[in-house]
């Protein structure tokens, strides 16, 4: 005689209140689908020794109580959570979410899931978010542009994969020759006639410091030492707006100008249009990153191109062989950029 179905009680009333039915269980789901709650939790686990027939069993029987896996339960008994922690600079840079998109898609190939955090530039938050995502004990950790205090303290504990940031130790590294990408950048405006290139500088970083020895080292090599300007910034459209102005009142002011990144570039160019100075006729603007807001015709930016989400798919690669073996010698993938030439940069303005 088979046995009863049992079923989670039904929502019932207390002084005029809803209170929730109870949640459905493993057991729940083995009895409807009549089948053992190892074999369920093997279904669940997504293992390969189950048949067919009985997986969709257990999955319709689950579907038709509402079940959901206890993520919390099933950690403690694997010994992780199969939870990835990324941690950007900023989110409103969309570097970071092209990144993102590369690095979400590799893990959810390893059967990871990503969590994401902001550093907002500010060692506060960058320090909080990577001690929030160890208390959620996950089983790794990508930094991207961000290089907090505890990084040696956080790397003892799980793995954990650097971005854009190349003087550390002890950790895998993906990061982009920054000096090559900045070296391209100068060498196409010098071959447009211009010798007045300036130099916006990121925010502090490696990235910024590299980029800006890659500008400085190309101007020295085309014999333009007496021409380098640097002019402090960050990374965002506003201090690229602000960097611009700056430059723009100079006397002589220069014919071109390489930003530390895309944002930057699009604040320059509302500074040049805000001085009614054409675009690329009397200025010719360069940018660092090439993503989607370079390509936007209206805007159409020549940009140093590293390629996002491929970075992204390295990151996660190196992660999940770190994971698999937490001993091997620590690695540093350099990635190698490209210019893209859009519509503004053009020939020296004739003096």
């Amino acid at each position: 005689m088979p046995r009863p179905r049992t079923e989670p009680s039904p929502a019932r009333r207390d002084e005029g209140r809803a209170v929730p039915a109870p949640k459905p269980t493993i057991r729940n789901v083995a009895e409807r689908a009549g089948v053992s709650k190892s074999l369920v939790s093997l279904v669940m686990r997504g293992s390969p020794h189950v048949s067919e027939r009985r997986r969709q069993a257990v999955l319709q029987a689950a579907r038709e109580l509402g079940y959901r896996p206890n993520a919390v339960a099933r950690s403690l008994v694997e010994g992780r959570t199969r939870l990835i922690g990324a941690i950007v600079a900023d989110l409103h840079n969309p570097f970071f979410a092209e990144f993102l998109d590369g690095l979400q898609e590799s893990l959810h190939g390893a059967g990871l899931r990503m969590l994401v955090g902001s550093g907002r530039w500010d060692p506060l938050f960058e320090a909080e978010a990577v001690e929030a995502f160890l208390e959620m004990r996950v089983d790794g950790l990508v930094l991207l542009s961000v290089v907090p205090e505890s990084l040696k303290e956080a790397a003892a504990s799980v793995p954990v994969v650097v971005v854009g940031e190349r003087d550390v130790v002890g950790v895998d590294i993906v990061v982009d020759d920054d000096e090559l990408g900045a070296s391209l950048a100068v060498d196409h405006l010098v071959e447009l006639g211009h010798r007045r290139i300036a130099h916006i500088e990121g925010a502090r970083s490696t990235t910024a410091r590299y980029r800006r020895d890659g500008y400085e080292k190309a101007m020295h090599r085309h014999g333009l030492a007496d021409e380098i300007v640097v002019e402090p910034g960050d990374f965002t459209e506003d201090g690229g707006y602000r960097a611009a102005r700056a430059l723009l009142r100079r006397d002589p002011r220069p014919t071109a100008i390489f930003a530390p990144n895309d944002l930057v570039a699009t604040g320059a160019l509302s500074a040049a249009d805000e001085l009614e100075m054409r675009v690329p006729a009397q200025l010719s603007i360069v940018g660092y990153d090439n993503t989607h807001l370079a390509a936007i015709r209206h805007i159409s930016l020549t940009s140093v191109d590293q390629p996002r989400r491929d970075m992204g798919r390295v990151a996660a690669e190196m992660l999940t062989a770190r994971i698999g073996d937490p001993a091997r010698v620590a690695r540093q993938n350099l990635v190698v950029p490209h210019l893209v030439v859009r519509s503004t940069t053009g020939p020296a303005p004739t003096l």
